[in-house]
């Protein structure tokens, strides 16, 4: 290996390196059993991030006109709250929150079941962690989905 090969493997990053050596990643989702594209097929993480935006967006409203009294300081913190109580409400019954519903995504078992209340219970606490929902696997889910066994899927 020369030194252009050697600083352009390290540029691309270990994943870009370990591909050009033979391994084999697959897409997204192909270890769970979803298609590649389409309904069922992992959700894309632009998706996901409009997503959140529009439910924190939404919770942050429901916050300020029903428990902050009108201050948008206290509605930022009363926002966790309700999201929490969103998801778990949301994603418990139907699958889906308001933002996953405008774009077109839903939250499923791995087996690709409904999540049960307990999953989804620990993935909503998980997500208003934050952290957890930051870290990813190769299949495009956070470490909050993984735990709690669930994934997202475009509907």
């Amino acid at each position: 290996m020369d030194n252009r090969q050697a600083i352009g493997s390290w540029l691309s990053g270990p994943r870009a390196a370990a591909e050009d050596m033979g391994v084999d990643f697959g897409y997204r989702g192909e270890r769970l059993g979803l298609p590649e594209h389409g309904p069922g097929s992992v959700a894309p993480l632009g998706r996901r991030f409009g997503a959140i935006f529009t439910d924190w967006a939404l919770c942050v409203l429901i916050a300020y006109g029903l428990l902050a009294g009108r201050d948008w300081q206290a509605a930022g913190n009363w926002a966790l709250g309700v999201l929490l109580a969103l998801s778990l409400l949301t994603v418990g019954t139907v699958g889906f929150t308001p933002g996953k519903r405008v774009f077109g995504l839903r939250v499923v078992a791995e087996d690709g079941g409904r999540a049960g209340i307990v999953r989804v219970l620990v993935r909503s606490v998980l997500l208003c962690l934050a952290i957890p929902a930051l870290i990813w696997d190769r299949d495009g889910r956070g470490l909050h989905d993984r735990l709690s066994r669930t994934v997202q899927v475009r509907i």
